[in-house]
């Protein structure tokens, strides 16, 4: 008998285009539900995060449905949560968006600020770095990903806690390198849009439901 397919809540707070995510991940496998109820976020196998937009709205809208604290609640429990684009930029400390500086949710340090490239935003496809032990880009390597964004985290610094493994960063390069996606215990991210990013993007949430 084949085990069910893991449950993933899409949580849903008002931030445009959540539906395509939804789809996204119901395509690699899982049974999505896209609700902001408190349990259901509580016990689901994985919590899909999606972000479109500016950094203080999405805040603002996460705020709304206590979004920090549902988020805190899984991770301390070891629970997997993903966030997608905006949904990984406010995993930093802060955001700063034309003058206007954000307190982000505080999982990672850092900042959240625009990019230094010719041209933007960073509309398209594009290749990653992924290290060796990556469990996202499993067989990914050499794939493309589709990212939309003017913003992004452009240094990291967290070193691994206690017991946690060494988190996995992977980087992209628009004009300079910047934060494409992290592997931190259960806690991941990717700036790209894996639900734009066609067989390549289905298969990388393939990859994160695996784990779940």
């Amino acid at each position: 008998m084949s085990a069910p397919a893991p449950s993933v809540v899409v949580l849903d707070y008002g931030s445009g285009n959540v539906h395509s995510a939804a789809k996204a991940i119901e395509r690699a496998g899982a049974r999505v539900e896209l609700t902001a109820d408190r349990d259901k976020i509580a016990n689901a196998d994985g919590l899909l995060v999606p972000g479109v937009g500016a950094f203080a709205a999405v805040m603002s809208a996460l705020d709304a449905v206590r979004g920090a604290e549902l988020i805190d609640r899984r991770l301390a429990g070891g629970r997997a949560v993903l966030g997608i684009c905006v949904g990984m930029q406010v995993l930093f400390e802060r955001g700063v968006e034309r003058g206007v500086e954000t307190e982000g949710l505080g999982e990672w340090p850092g900042v959240v600020d625009e990019l230094h490239a010719p041209v933007l935003p960073h509309m398209g496809w594009n290749t990653v770095d992924a290290p060796e032990e990556s469990q996202l880009f499993a067989g990914l390597r050499d794939e493309r990903f589709y990212f939309v964004h003017s913003f992004a985290a452009r240094s990291w610094s967290l070193d691994p806690i206690g017991a946690f493994a060494v988190p996995r960063v992977t980087w992209a390069t628009h004009g300079e390198p910047f934060v494409a996606a992290v592997e931190n215990g259960p806690l991941w991210a990717t700036q790209f849009h894996p639900e734009k990013s066609g067989e390549a993007g289905i298969r990388l949430l393939g990859n994160w439901l695996a784990t779940l």
